[in-house]
């Protein structure tokens, strides 16, 4: 017999359920661009729209694993969002300012 997803969380532990948000934020924050846009809640429809392309384009932009970062920039942007690249140190983090000197 299925369980209410609200039942079994209820009977979790505190920690518990605080690994599980946490592992939650760790999925989130590595997404593909076609599961980053469906979470979006947008269509590649609705992007290429946008985008004035193709949704076709769309479909192969999402598949590529290298591409312009002045084109992922505009990817994202018509999400809604801002595209940003940081250089992780054991000892900090550093913003990249690159993206402020690429055209729009």
């Amino acid at each position: 017999m299925a369980r209410n997803f609200e039942e079994l969380r209820a009977k979790m532990s505190p920690e518990r359920r605080a690994r599980n948000i946490a592992r939650a934020k760790e999925e989130l924050a590595k997404m593909p661009l076609h599961q980053l846009r469906n979470a979006r809640e947008m269509t590649q429809t609705r992007l290429a729209e946008v985008l004035e392309m193709d949704q076709g384009n769309i479909s192969k932009l999402e598949k590529r694993t290298d591409m312009y970062l002045s084109t992922l920039r505009s990817y994202i942007e018509a999400m809604g969002g801002a595209l940003e690249i940081r250089a992780v140190f054991p000892d900090g983090v550093v913003k990249i300012d690159l993206l402020n000197q690429l055209s729009a």
